[in-house]
């Protein structure tokens, strides 16, 4: 029975995260696609080609996978990019930046998602959002390597960055917060795992 229940804790830990590494895959390509589309197929003269095959590396991607990408781009011309705006719970509003063969079918599936967990499409979302960057620095261990908050805080000032938060910031919800917050994590669960989704950017708290 040991062995039994071993397998059980294997297979409710692997089968999940074999789904999430062949879903990121599948975006990884989606995304190889599109740039080489856009720029070409030879990553030292398509720089945001590049950027992605970097992506694909940090994310131990095949290389097989990776140069399948590329020959299918080559043959079909990649995917469309698409800019959907939406409204989620509580009046939230989410873009979805989908990378799609078919826009309409997306599109359909997407607003599905939406109807079925209190959101729906909706123009106007974009205009609560400005493009960002996040810069991630490995925080100082016992050895004195990484960098001090403090380090972090000055070189983030003199960047002119918004904000800067240690990666285990908690921002403390109350309780009461669970009822929109539990569907609206429902939502943004149900849109990451759609296939076509490349990124989700939300103002869900």
């Amino acid at each position: 029975m040991a062995g039994h229940n071993r397998w059980s804790k294997v297979k409710n830990v692997k089968g999940p995260r074999d789904a999430e590494r062949s879903r990121q895959f599948q975006r990884l390509g989606q995304m190889l696609r599109a740039a080489a589309r856009e720029g070409g197929a030879d990553p030292s003269l398509n720089a945001a080609l590049a950027q992605v095959v970097e992506q694909c590396r940090a994310h131990n991607m095949p290389k097989a996978n990776i140069e399948a990408a590329l020959r299918s781009a080559e043959r079909s011309g990649g995917g469309s990019r698409v800019l959907l705006e939406a409204r989620g719970p509580g009046g939230s509003a989410l873009l979805l930046e989908v990378l799609t063969d078919n826009p309409r079918r997306s599109q359909q599936e997407l607003r599905l998602i939406l109807t079925r967990n209190g959101g729906s499409l909706s123009e106007g979302a974009r205009h609560g959002f400005e493009p960002t960057g996040v810069v991630r620095v490995a925080p100082r261990d016992g050895r004195g390597q990484g960098v001090s908050m403090e380090a972090a805080l000055e070189a983030a000032l003199a960047a002119g960055a918004q904000d800067v938060a240690p990666d285990d910031d908690d921002d403390g919800d109350e309780p009461a917060l669970k009822g929109p917050r539990a569907q609206a994590e429902q939502l943004l669960q149900a849109l990451g795992d759609h296939p076509d989704v490349v990124q989700l950017f939300h103002n869900i708290q």
